[in-house]
């Protein structure tokens, strides 16, 4: 258990040393202005704050007709009224500092959230596919919205709060000390040692029925968009009532949880009244008795409870702060996680931009294993001439799709390598390399955002001309100009307003628009109809015309005309040769072609046999002229 209390309290530390840089930027000096001013404003604030009782005291003697206790002012504020008013003006002016202080620092604490939002934000695109495939979306935003959200409510209280409150409980210790002895200033002290320790520590329980609750609520979250995106999938199969069912099972713990946190938070507030009331009454009773006993005067009486409600508000504050800090710690405990994670592929320190002369591809002894126990690629050693079109075909799990994920430089192969004009990816950077390579892939996911956005993504700086040039490149042209919205109609959500050979246009516009001299065409039409792949074809053939081409293929009649066809098997080359070699061999692709094509055959006979079942039942149905 001490242990763990160790853990907890270094890792609070830890990221609190985060986020100490966003909270005093050294690249900022104007917001470094900005939190010295806070500060200051912030004690001017305390100081006015507990000069205030001493105008109540003696407004309270001035009425009861003490003369003892009057105080060293000037002449002008020696009636009551006038010490009234002038309480009442310390009062606004507390205020005024403390509304000053937190318009100067609300600039800061919005930069730490800005800051650390868009380092997470580009920290996720910085992290390696395999992490992006093994995170689920849903609870990875979740994540971020929460931390995000808890930054500044760390900032600010650390910033604003704890400092004060300190501050305060010493300036009221020292004020007591001096004018009423040490017995006060023993039982304050004990008073509030006993109020922040049991806060600690109820606050602590219920940190960790909130993580509970966070828990359920990702969870939740994860559900709910994950069957969202499947909206379709869910719909063919009618699993709306499981889906639902599972959204509720979330829900109902995170229901059990958060019924806990609001019965815990009656339960610490509680507790934080009932010892802050005993420690109030035992001082108020002291006063009381020297009232009577006349070492105090009825001032002194007001003056004490006044200091002492002050103090409960900071006291009180102590308890919401700590809460808070530790949840927003809670909260984003996780985005500091996710910053933490090294980038599986990550530039050379001495990295240089990719020269590409002719885009020559070359694998040359390429092992790789996304799993160290299971080897994908055995060896692989290939090359795709400048301007020259290799296709990569075989059975499921071959190793087809990573090849080109390999090029992208998705992943770092473990032995061998991968080179583009005599360069290793590993030697030059990322954004060169994936700026010379362009990709068509089977599944494509469209941005919520009109067609033009997506067509632009290929190159963001184009010009409309140059994006309606690669639609009519495309063949889509045509279609957008015919929506009532053109080319600014929108998508839907991972383009689903479009079919799926509407959206491969949208993918083969892009790639023109983007005119890479490398290009990848991972399975692009495997999803389509016979019409619609003959029809993308053609486009995809104009698309990669002239360029270096690696087409990753199941339709083996989408390759017959490629330069060179590599068959793999069980991650190792077991065919290559052009489409009439490899049938004269009469080895796997031969038997893979005569699969397909008997599919194909038996597809289109019962296409005919359809056809002509409806065509007979319209002769039925015609009726017999009588003449």
């Amino acid at each position: 258990m001490a242990e763990k209390t160790v853990s907890a309290e270094s890792g609070t530390l830890a990221t609190l040393r985060n986020l100490w840089p966003y909270m005093y930027p050294a690249d900022r000096p104007d917001l470094r202005w900005r939190v010295t001013w806070a500060t200051l404003l912030l004690v001017i604030a305390k100081l006015v704050l507990v000069a205030g009782p001493y105008f109540f005291k003696w407004a309270t003697d001035a009425l009861a007709g003490t003369g003892r206790y009057e105080p060293p002012l000037p002449a002008v504020l020696s009636g009551a009224i006038a010490l009234v008013i002038a309480y009442n003006v310390l009062r606004l002016m507390q205020l005024g500092f403390n509304q000053l202080r937190d318009s100067l620092f609300a600039r800061v604490g919005q930069h730490a959230v800005r800051q650390l939002a868009y380092r997470t934000f580009v920290h996720m695109h910085e992290l390696s596919l395999r992490f992006h495939l093994e995170r689920r979306t849903g609870g990875l935003s979740r994540i971020i919205e929460r931390g995000t959200k808890g930054i500044e409510t760390i900032v600010r209280f650390i910033m604003l709060n704890t400092a004060p409150t300190v501050l305060e409980f010493a300036l009221t210790a020292g004020i007591f000390a001096y004018n009423y002895g040490w017995r006060y200033v023993a039982v304050v002290a004990l008073t509030v040692a006993v109020y922040v320790w049991f806060t600690v520590k109820a606050s602590d329980w219920r940190i960790a029925i909130r993580r509970d609750m966070n828990d359920s609520d990702t969870d939740a979250n994860t559900k709910a968009i994950d069957s969202l995106l499947n909206f379709e999938t869910v719909k063919y199969f009618g699993n709306e009532a499981m889906e639902a069912e599972r959204f509720d099972r979330s829900m109902a713990r995170y229901e059990i949880a958060a019924t806990r946190i609001w019965t815990s938070l009656g339960w610490l507030n509680f507790g934080q009244g009932a010892i802050f009331g005993l420690g109030t009454t035992i001082v108020m009773c002291m006063s009381a008795w020297e009232v009577m006993q006349g070492s105090q005067t009825v001032g002194d009486f007001v003056f004490i409870n006044a200091m002492l409600i002050q103090l409960s508000v900071p006291l009180n504050f102590i308890g919401f702060i700590y809460r808070e800090i530790r949840q927003g710690l809670t909260d984003i405990e996780q985005m500091f996680d996710l910053l933490d994670i090294k980038q599986e592929v990550v530039d050379k320190p001495d990295a240089k931009p990719l020269r590409v002369d002719a885009g020559r591809v070359e694998f040359r002894d390429v092992h790789f294993a996304y799993d160290p126990d299971r080897p994908i690629l055995k060896g692989i050693s290939f090359e795709v001439p400048a301007g020259k079109t290799v296709a990569i075909v075989g059975p499921s799990g071959a190793g087809k799709s990573t090849i080109s994920r390999l090029l992208f430089r998705f992943y770092d192969v473990q032995s061998g390598a991968v080179l583009v004009d005599g360069q290793d990816v590993r030697d030059v950077t990322q954004d060169s390399l994936r700026a010379a390579i362009g990709m068509v892939p089977q599944d494509t996911v469209l941005f919520n955002d009109t067609i033009a956005y997506n067509i632009r993504y290929g190159r963001p700086d184009a010009s409309e001309k140059d994006v309606r040039r690669a639609a009519e490149l495309a063949q889509i042209g045509t279609f957008i100009e015919g929506l009532p919205e053109g080319y600014n109609s929108m998508v839907g959500e991972r383009g689903l307003k479009l079919s799926g050979g509407e959206k491969q246009r949208v993918a083969i516009a892009r790639t023109i628009l983007k005119a890479p001299p490398i290009l990848i065409l991972d399975e692009a039409t495997s999803a389509l109809d016979s019409h619609t792949e003959q029809e993308i074809q053609a486009a995809l053939d104009l698309v990669s015309r002239d360029r270096t081409t690696i087409v990753i293929a199941h339709r083996l009649s989408t390759v017959i005309s490629a330069d060179e066809i590599i068959v793999l098997k069980d991650g190792r080359i077991a065919e290559r040769g052009t489409h009439a070699d490899l049938l004269a061999q009469r080895g796997l692709y031969a038997s893979m072609w005569d699969r397909q094509r008997e599919a194909t055959e038996a597809e289109e006979r019962l296409r005919v046999a359809r056809e002509a079942d409806e065509l007979g039942v319209v002769v039925r149905r015609r009726p017999i002229e009588v003449t």
